[in-house]
């Protein structure tokens, strides 16, 4: 069956599933901003997967939402940064009865709660992706590290999507309970990601060093004391040995767990900057520190559970983007960095 979608934005992720998609006769139209519609049009979408380069100059452009008013389509998939998500639902709620059921791959586990808050559970599919994904520029991407992605619950068409995304390419997997599959990808999203961005260090370096490390295994058992408070499995994505790292982090002494997790982290990423330190240093202003550490911390306070961790790198990054601190207070101080940990969790008891 043809199905036709609508995708938010060409990025990374959108320009990888839109291509994926439209490479086997799907309609794919993506939503963008204007001034890049000429340059998208004229380009095509370019993605390179295992070194072999795909071109796709069959999709359609719009730079306006009002435009879907006048179109038909069978699903729509959101795969832009959590940051840009309050920007959008105002538009998304004006324009409900022409939106189709909206496929939610953004990371953290508080946007498909903010969606059904706004537009009702019939318009909103969770799912994830966890193949690595590297933009060069709108439209032209590289896939660094091929998993696969994961669709969930209970909404009629979330199985109907697997096989169309599973006969595209993208081994794509069912998960009956949406919040395992999301807090099991919030999980991976944090292992490396803000210490690296506020130490200037590649994650790889920061499990290596036996102090980082048990910051970084303090972090993941706050994540693992709140799931368990919720009733929350961790579970194995595509490409993802979650339950494993769960394990690693949560139960085995660091001293066996250490080695372990440091060739999973070193070999996952290597010397890759993580998605923190891009947003970081790009002087964007914006980060999803807050959709993904702080979701940890709010959870952690309706349930009364202390995320000092969480709460510690949240805020040092947040004195980053927003200038209060500077680049390299900390960069590649990690004492510097243990220190104010420490003196932070002190303050706090």
């Amino acid at each position: 069956m043809k199905y036709r979608f609508l995708i938010f934005g060409a990025g990374a992720i959108g320009t990888y599933l839109g291509a994926s998609l439209a490479l086997k006769g799907h309609d794919v139209v993506f939503l963008e901003r204007e001034a890049d519609l000429q340059y998208l049009r004229n380009q095509g979408l370019r993605m390179v997967i295992d070194g072999k380069e795909y071109t796709c100059t069959s999709p359609t452009y719009i730079g306006n939402l009002n435009e879907i008013q006048d179109q038909t389509f069978d699903a729509a998939i959101l795969a832009l940064k959590t940051y840009h998500l309050d920007t959008l639902v105002p538009d998304l709620i004006r324009l409900q009865e022409h939106l189709p059921p909206l496929l939610c791959l953004q990371n953290g586990v508080e946007s498909e709660k903010q969606l059904i808050g706004a537009l009702g559970e019939e318009l909103v599919i969770p799912g994830t992706v966890t193949t690595a994904v590297d933009r060069l520029n709108k439209g032209n991407v590289i896939v660094s590290r091929f998993r696969g992605m994961g669709i969930a619950g209970n909404h009629p068409l979330a199985k109907k999507l697997v096989p169309v995304f599973q006969q595209a390419g993208l081994n794509c997997k069912y998960y009956l309970l949406a919040e395992n599959m999301k807090w099991s990808k919030l999980i991976t999203n944090l292992l490396g990601n803000a210490s690296s961005a506020i130490l200037n260090l590649p994650p790889g370096k920061i499990y290596q060093n036996q102090a980082l490390y048990q910051m970084e295994r303090d972090q993941i058992r706050e994540v693992l004391q709140v799931m368990r408070s919720l009733k929350i499995k961790p579970v194995n994505l595509p490409g993802v040995p979650v339950k494993l790292l769960a394990l690693l982090m949560g139960s085995l002494p660091g001293w066996l767990s250490q080695p372990l997790l440091s060739k999973i982290i070193g070999s996952g990423r290597g010397n890759k900057m993580p998605s923190f330190h891009i947003d970081l240093y790009s002087g964007k202003g914006k980060s999803e520190v807050d959709q993904l550490n702080g979701a940890v911390i709010r959870a952690g306070k309706k349930l009364h559970i202390p995320t000092p961790v969480n709460e510690f790198l949240t805020n040092v990054l947040f004195s980053l983007i927003n200038g209060e601190a500077e680049l390299d207070d900390y960069a590649q101080q990690p004492e510097l960095f243990l220190d104010r940990l420490n003196a932070s969790k002190t303050s706090v008891q």
